[in-house]
């Protein structure tokens, strides 16, 4: 098998896995199953970042009553990801090959800790041949505490477990040019650095999912960013997984380029943190400009105009210019009181510094 990726993250979304009806299409989740076993044993190191609890668990239960949707979910996830881990479990050991069940929410990313924790138990999973299967923990997760979608929770996998490439697998064949419904729309195969995308995307969402096209892009472009190809294609055609790494060029998907220069891994977990983000650091004009040259530059108290929200060393705060635009998010390096004491002093200690900066 033809190969450049070592290690890839695979996000299998909530239209690929259910069917019209909502409910879990066994069929295409064996096929994938077939498909992954196929790279493992090819020697790739595989991430499966999968949705479809909600829709395993729709079949199984009727509620006594009307339910709200957080409600709706929560207990359609708590039975339908017992159901699902437990089909993936069942398919993999036909193969031979074992899994496990990492369930997370978006708070267990929010201290450098908990991130590391989670950073070492997918590799340790990984160095003994288990292929981890991700999936938000909607049971606990609430509204405001959640993932955009899988897609999110998917970058932020890709990023943490340095994998070579990200596919995120969808219902349709990647970014069109225009609306996928117009015929003579077609799929951009390749999107390098910077190139604009607004004038393509639209913000409608998926049938069973959370997130659109526009939450897809976004993730992708970050990622891409810290030096990570990320491939867009439709998870119900046939073969796709093994097509998109055997047959690269004749596989129709969108692929974004990754940058050439790599980011360390403390920046890597600092992009995709602005969710945890505890307050606000605002910086002037002058300092705005800095920040944007290419200079490697921190953010000192002699910049800062004023902070909003209160934070504590080693946050994460955003990092908005004097025209109210966020430009970035860091982690603080002193807490909000000694940030307020500091602030437009010349000589003190950065507020964020260089090292532990996300310019966006």
């Amino acid at each position: 098998m033809e190969q450049k990726f070592k290690r890839i993250a695979v996000k299998i979304g909530s239209n690929v896995l259910a069917r019209r009806d909502g409910t879990l299409d066994i069929t295409r989740m064996s096929a994938l199953v077939d498909q992954t076993a196929e790279l493992y044993k090819a020697g790739i190191e595989i991430i499966l970042i999968s949705s479809g609890a909600v829709a395993s668990g729709r079949s199984e239960i009727q509620p006594q009553k009307k339910l709200d949707s957080v409600d709706q979910r929560q207990l359609f996830s708590a039975v339908g990801q017992a159901k699902l881990i437990n089909r993936y479990y069942e398919l993999f050991r036909e193969h031979s090959i074992p899994v496990g069940q990492v369930l997370t929410t978006k708070e267990s990313f929010a201290t450098r800790r908990h991130y590391l924790n989670q950073k070492n138990c997918m590799t340790v999973m990984l160095e003994n041949g288990v292929i981890p299967i991700v999936n938000e923990n909607d049971t606990i997760s609430v509204s405001e505490l959640m993932f955009t979608d899988n897609d999110e929770l998917s970058g932020l996998i890709a990023s943490m477990m340095d994998a070579d490439a990200l596919i995120i697998l969808s219902n349709i064949d990647g970014i069109y040019n225009g609306a996928p419904t117009d015929p003579a729309s077609s799929v951009i195969r390749e999107i390098g650095q910077g190139k604009d995308l607004s004038a393509y995307i639209q913000a409608s969402k998926s049938s069973f999912g959370r997130g659109g096209m526009l939450t897809k892009t976004n993730i992708a472009r970050k990622v891409a960013d810290e030096g990570i190809t990320v491939i867009i294609a439709n998870g119900k055609r046939d073969h796709i997984l093994v097509d998109l790494l055997q047959h690269p060029d004749e596989t129709v998907c969108t692929r974004f380029l990754p940058s050439s220069e790599p980011v360390s891994s403390v920046k890597k977990w600092i992009a995709h943190s602005e969710g945890f983000a505890k307050g606000e650091i605002h910086i002037n004009a002058c300092a705005t400009d800095v920040l944007n040259s290419e200079k490697a530059v921190s953010i000192l108290p002699i910049g800062i105009t004023h902070i909003e929200g209160e934070f504590e060393k080693d946050d994460i705060v955003r990092i908005i210019d004097f025209q109210g635009k966020q430009v970035g998010v860091g982690k603080a390096n002193c807490d909000s009181h000694q940030t307020l004491e500091a602030m437009g002093k010349h000589g003190k200690k950065a507020v964020v510094h260089y090292d532990y900066l996300y310019i966006e």
